[in-house]
């Protein structure tokens, strides 16, 4: 294994998450606590933990609490604000 160190500035990152996800993240902030759900399907569990991840992150950096709850036999996922 080889390790060097090198300048952040040449460490290139991408925002793929947020383009990814913008349409559901902008959902999210319309929820109330205690108001509606945000439905998603998805395809395979490799896309609910990303989704999971981003909408966490989200929640975090707006100082807001989302849950979620997950229908295996439809493929779809839930997303509500906490109170």
């Amino acid at each position: 294994m080889d390790i060097k160190f090198v300048k952040r500035s040449t460490v290139k990152s991408s925002k793929k998450r947020t383009s990814k996800f913008k349409p559901l993240l902008e959902a999210i902030e319309k929820l109330k606590p205690g108001g509606q759900a945000v439905e998603v399907s998805y395809s395979n569990e490799k896309n609910i933990n990303s989704m999971r991840t981003a909408v966490y992150q989200f929640g975090k950096q707006n100082d807001f609490k989302v849950k979620s709850r997950r229908d295996a036999d439809n493929k779809k996922i839930y997303f509500y604000r906490d109170k």
